[in-house]
């Protein structure tokens, strides 16, 4: 069994009740919230102007609740990857890997 790495991160209010609601709505139970933010962040990184939607999503406001996804080790270098490849296109951007996840969650829920 491949290894887990846990990441903590904020996000508003509401959207963290849009997470909820649209995990439900998926058929996903709350265990489940992991893998559709796992599949959320495959799918965002798979995209080829994510930087820009990662860097477009620092005007979010109101972090005011905490969530965390366990993902596997895979994903997790890949994760590392792209903040890397984000600081090279924005380098004074701060909390790059807590903006990616907020990215993704959005992406999935505009596509849903």
């Amino acid at each position: 069994m491949e290894e887990k790495a846990k990441i903590t991160f904020v996000l508003p209010d509401n959207l963290q009740k849009d997470l909820r609601g649209q995990i439900a709505k998926d058929g996903y139970d709350m265990r489940g919230k992991s893998r559709w933010v796992s599949e959320g962040i495959e799918f965002l990184l798979e995209m080829s102007n994510y930087p820009e939607l990662v860097y477009i999503s620092g005007e979010m406001k109101g972090f005011e609740k905490v969530e965390s996804v366990v993902v596997s080790k895979s994903l997790k270098k890949y994760l590392d990857n792209a903040i890397i490849h984000i600081r090279k296109s924005y380098p004074a951007m701060e909390g790059v890997q807590s903006r990616i996840l907020r990215t993704a969650i959005v992406q999935r829920l505009i596509r849903s």
